[in-house]
């Protein structure tokens, strides 16, 4: 039997002040709007149909001036479109792509969340000094090629398995576990909301909330469940994520953490040196007049 989680608190006290450093988080309610309706129905992985509990899209409104205007976010946005979603279809990478992986990275690194981030990492010996020695290792563990599927050529990285999202043999979704990514495949209707999945002790979730399971389809599958949070930055996600990948050598890490109300679960997989596919998954809240 699995050994239960504890709350990590040294991680907690970290990701919780990250989360205060995070001056590029929307706002729900101002930066954007959601619209949950109802829960979803349980459904199979690998099935290409589920009953579809929201008629409408998950996403009413997002500043797109803000999401335009926020370097971090605008450079984001750019690399989403850089990938081949099926694994076994070789990535190519050109040289214009590589300068947006590294314009990307430049301006993660002058952010607070990250350059906490880089102190922490350098304190526990897990990453050097060095401004250019910590880029060079952030993109060797998110951009660097590897193979999912074998013998057809490196077709995968860490960024697309946990932003872009992929599909494997058309029979099922991985990854696509970023809110901007998700807004913008809805927004040109390659996503179909189908309901929210409620969570421990709570019995719905609730507009503000900025961590989410959520149920969809995509390219014509279904993601049975896919936790996200949502609003926050790609800088705030990148740090959580590279923090765990690195504390460990385990093929498996999941570490129990509270950030703000939100107690949640952040699981990274390694693929050797490399991100496999990293995500929270939420335990409960104590945001208590929902319970």
């Amino acid at each position: 039997m699995a050994r239960r989680l504890e709350l990590n608190h040294e991680l907690s006290k970290l990701f919780s002040e990250l989360w205060d450093a995070d001056v590029n988080r929307f706002v729900p309610g101002k930066d954007y709007t959601i619209d949950l309706q109802e829960k979803a129905g349980f459904v199979q992985q690998g099935s290409s149909i589920a009953r579809d509990s929201a008629s409408e899209p998950l996403f009413r409104y997002v500043n797109e001036e803000r999401l335009k205007s926020t370097k971090t976010f605008a450079a984001f946005v750019s690399l989403l479109d850089n990938y081949e979603t099926s694994t076994g279809v070789a990535e190519v990478v050109t040289p214009q792509e590589m300068a947006e992986n590294n314009r990307f990275l430049d301006a993660i690194l002058e952010t607070e969340v990250m350059k906490l981030t880089h102190q922490y990492l350098v304190r526990k010996n897990w990453s050097k000094p060095s401004l250019n020695d910590f880029k060079s290792q952030l993109y060797d563990i998110w951009f660097q090629l590897y193979t999912r599927e074998t013998r057809k050529g490196p077709d995968s990285c860490g960024f697309e398995h946990v932003f872009v999202g992929e599909t494997k043999h058309g029979k099922e979704i991985l990854g696509l576990h970023n809110w901007v990514q998700f807004y913008l495949q809805e927004k040109h209707k390659q996503i179909d909301y189908k309901g929210y999945v409620a969570r421990r002790k709570k019995s719905r979730s609730d507009e503000d909330d900025q961590v989410l399971s959520l149920q969809f389809s995509w390219k014509g599958l279904v993601k049975p469940v896919g936790s996200t949070f949502i609003g926050v930055s790609p800088e705030f996600e990148f740090a959580l994520y590279t923090i765990i990948f690195l504390q460990s050598q385990e093929k498996v890490t999941r570490e129990m953490v509270q950030i703000e109300e939100y107690e949640l679960q952040i699981v990274v997989y390694r693929h050797g040196k490399y991100i496999g596919t990293a995500y929270p998954v939420l335990l409960s809240s104590n945001n208590e007049d929902l319970y």
